[in-house]
């Protein structure tokens, strides 16, 4: 196994044991050994700044420089950069090197905000596409070829595509014939791969975004692979990105003063990677199947598997997304969340009206899996937990008219009014329902009669809504 370059090169430089007078202000950890702060001390040799023997992110020729050739080497790309300002620089980064202000982009309507964020201030005009929806599960699904041909028809001066592959639940789209779709019109795709930064470890999980075309990537490392958080990576391949154009717009949203501890982590984790991380992965998958397998012999309980591929657009799934729920039993999934958080010490993910969602990785073993079945069967066999019936109601999901163009809406003056008040009026705000986590209206768009009614209902249920700056909605900001 290959070892890692920014550590060995830092171990290098701390046991030269210089005197500092330069920054951070913690000088190289000394002052943490006043306060007898060991682990701190220690951490502190290797959160240094750009001096002589360090390298810089900006401009690498040193052990920046080759740890980033490791990676697109790994990956298969033209080009990598390491991020530490976390996936949204690279995400707002990518928007805003593929395209010009008043541009067109073609975006999936369950976008993650740094997508929005890199429309906002990229000043681009989104033309929204909706992905499938599961009611049973009440799930974002997948984007079809299709859907994505036919906006590209309907918008020939839209520049680029971004798509989100895999989602938030390991729900993939299929991202090769969306890749030769796009290309076939002279357009750029841009995937938010935040979740897939694993997807190369096993041939049993979904090809990576970059081998199926994509022209930009961002992946959130530290999500899936063992690097530290807000540490993330971005690749390029093949020319239909201005290069000069991404550096520029990577120094815009990074910070001056990069963390050489994130840094380090991606080194690390790429260092696992390309050593021992498809053993690693093989052995992860092993117990994934055994754990699906021991749980599904509980009655009533549903675990998302690769049965719904063919359905909903659906081309593969990541089953290191192990989503369950237990909706036939009367367990709702914030209630399972809280059982499982409180009583047996496992913390999932995230937690919606129906679901959980378990993210594992290759830091996983076989005990933190018998400890979950277990105390899954705990909870199914437990007659304290109350068991409670519940149905969300469908909704069109049908996109808003847009009055004004995001960046416009958000600089806009605004006012409070009544949410019950609201319908024809433009919003200043998001209203976005978790699940299925797709906006329901937009800053620009108009509200109507059928959001308000739907979001009452919603609200009575007590579906979880981000987006508003009254968190109750009782009231919404609208433009004047």
């Amino acid at each position: 196994m290959k070892k890692p370059v920014i550590v060995n090169e830092l171990k290098k430089l701390s046991k030269r044991n210089m005197v500092s007078f330069h920054v951070p202000g913690h000088k190289s950890g000394k002052i943490f050994e006043r306060y007898n702060l060991s682990n701190f001390h220690n951490i502190g040799k290797f959160d240094i700044t750009e001096i002589p023997g360090a390298d810089n992110l900006y401009a690498p020729e040193g052990m920046i420089k080759e740890a980033q050739e490791r990676a697109k080497e790994f990956y298969g790309g033209d080009y990598t950069f390491f991020l530490i300002n976390g996936t949204t620089c690279g995400v707002i980064s990518m928007i805003m090197a593929a395209t010009n202000p008043g541009d067109k982009i073609i975006v999936s309507r369950d976008c993650h905000k740094a997508i929005i964020s890199g429309m906002i201030l990229g000043g681009v005009m989104p033309i929204y596409i909706k992905p499938k929806i599961c009611y049973e599960l009440f799930l974002s699904m997948a984007i079809t070829p299709k859907t994505i041909e036919r906006a590209i028809k309907e918008n020939p001066d839209a520049k680029a595509v971004v798509i989100t592959y895999p989602n938030y639940y390991g729900v993939c789209s299929d991202i090769e014939k969306i890749a030769e779709i796009v290309h076939k019109y002279d357009k750029v795709l841009l995937v938010d791969e935040a979740h897939g930064a694993h997807l190369k470890l096993s041939e049993n999980l979904p090809i990576s975004a970059l081998d199926a075309g994509a022209d930009i990537v961002v992946h959130s490392t530290h999500k899936t692979l063992p690097s530290f958080t807000q540490s993330s990576m971005l690749h390029v391949k093949g020319k239909r990105i201005d290069i000069d154009k991404l550096k520029t717009m990577l120094s815009l949203t990074q910070s001056s003063s990069p963390s050489y501890l994130l840094m380090l982590s991606l080194d690390m984790a790429m260092t696992v990677a390309t050593g021992e991380g498809k053993y690693l992965m093989e052995k992860l998958i092993d117990n994934i199947e055994d754990f699906r397998k021991e749980i599904n012999k509980i009655e009533g309980l549903n675990i998302f598997s690769k049965e719904i591929k063919g359905k909903y657009g659906v081309k593969d799934i990541d089953i290191t997304k192990i989503t369950i729920n237990m909706k036939e039993i009367g367990i709702d999934g914030i209630k399972l969340e809280e059982i499982l958080r409180k009583k047996y010490n496992i913390q999932v993910e995230m937690a919606d009206m129906y679901n959980i969602l378990a993210v594992s990785s290759i830091a996983n073993d076989r005990n933190d899996f018998n400890r979950f079945a277990r105390a899954l069967e705990g909870i199914y066999n437990d007659k304290r937990v109350p068991h409670k019936k519940s149905e969300l109601p469908e909704f069109s999901f049908a996109i808003p008219k847009m009055e004004v163009l995001l960046r416009e809406a958000t600089y806009r003056k605004k006012k409070s009014i009544p949410f019950s008040k609201s319908s024809g009026k433009i919003s200043g705000e998001y209203i976005i329902p978790y699940p299925p986590g797709i906006p329901l209206i937009c800053p620009g768009e108009v509200i109507s009669q059928e959001i308000i009614e739907y979001v009452q209902i919603l609200k009575n249920i007590g579906i979880n809504i981000i987006g508003t700056c009254d968190e109750s909605i009782n009231t919404i900001n609208v433009i004047k």
